[in-house]
């Protein structure tokens, strides 16, 4: 006999209840029918899983090592009962974790076409979200990993590399001398103060870094990217910004020339499976915006093949993130067509 779900069910409610009657009643079986299954499951783990006294049934050692091991087995069980009937008739609900990005809204919307159902979950931490995806927190994580601050990837993650390395740009005050033209060398703006988020994992670093290989040392301030933007408008700080960014009345969205500042955009999950699931919708909605962007667009256009990006390597990898000699699923150099 091979034990089964059911067989756990019963040692369970024997045990809860601390009797076969009782444990009958509540399995809606006879009580003959289960003293007899109780034996059955005894012969076949090889030993007696409880004592019959006449203040009832309690489990031997050898009964709860075996309780032990059940309980979390059928709680599980009972919950993917559940969450496998509230998706028959609601969709499938997607826990996603996501560093800001503009192709949100959209891969929302296209994940609710496909029935499935998105709990949304924003940090600007990238290493916060990977643990949440590993400890079963969240499904999946879309993540911006800044180049040469490799992310902290949890042993066992899969990983799928949706632009392998995006430029990114900066916010500049309407007035800004530097609007004028539409690549901005990082010189021209010598004399204006910075606002970075520190909490950005690796950002403030490779902006520093920058800088220096720029030969400046501006007045940097700390803030998050709300903040940057007002005080951007008021003409009183510049800001790193992503170029699916558009510009509008309060804040002008320029080229860096030379592109001195780049991020890997990764989707992050324990599974293919669940990469195959969030990975198409979010492509589409990233192109899309990248579309809209109109500085952005056109370097895309007219883009050369990247830099080599020096990211993440100490974790499982999907086939978007191909082993030596391995093709890759998704070009890094290639350009979408729009």
């Amino acid at each position: 006999m091979d034990l089964e779900v059911r067989h756990l069910r019963a040692l369970c409610a024997i045990a809860d209840t601390g009797s076969l009657h009782r444990a009958a009643r509540q399995l809606g079986v006879a009580q003959p029918s289960l003293s007899t299954q109780l034996r059955r499951i005894e012969r076949e783990l090889g030993g007696t899983l409880f004592t019959r006294e006449h203040t009832g049934c309690h489990p031997t050692p050898l009964g709860r090592l075996v309780l032990l091991r059940a309980r979390p087995l059928v709680t599980e069980m009972r919950a993917l009962v559940a969450e496998a009937r509230a998706a028959a008739a609601d969709g499938l609900q997607l826990r996603l974790g996501s560093t800001a990005s503009r192709a949100l809204p959209g891969w929302l919307r296209r994940l609710r076409l496909r029935r499935q159902e998105p709990i949304l979950h924003m940090n600007v931490s990238a290493n916060a979200l990977l643990r949440m995806v590993a400890d079963g927190q969240l499904d999946v994580a879309f993540v911006h990993e800044v180049e040469g601050s490799p992310l902290r990837v949890p042993e066992g993650l899969r990983l799928r590399v949706l632009v392998d390395r995006e430029p990114q740009f900066v916010g500049l005050p309407p007035d800004h001398p530097a609007t004028a033209t539409t690549v901005v060398r990082l010189t021209d703006l010598a004399g204006d103060r910075w606002m970075i988020d520190p909490t950005v994992d690796g950002e403030w670093e490779a902006v520093h870094r920058m800088l220096n290989a720029a030969g400046l040392n501006p007045r940097v301030l700390h803030g998050d990217y709300h903040t940057a933007a007002s005080l951007v408008a008021t003409g009183e700080v510049v800001t790193v910004c992503q170029p699916t960014a558009l510009s509008r009345p309060e804040m002008a969205v320029r080229r860096l020339d030379g592109d001195p500042l780049g991020v890997r955009l990764l989707l992050a999950a324990r599974s293919d499976t669940e990469l195959d699931t969030a990975f198409p919708p979010l492509e589409e909605a990233y192109w899309e915006t990248a579309h809209e962007a109109p500085a952005y667009r056109e370097w895309l256009e007219r883009r050369q093949p990247p830099r080599p990006f020096r990211g993440a390597g100490n974790c499982a990898t999907s086939h978007d993130v191909p082993a030596p000699g391995a093709p890759e699923r998704y070009p890094a150099d290639a350009t979408p067509v729009f």
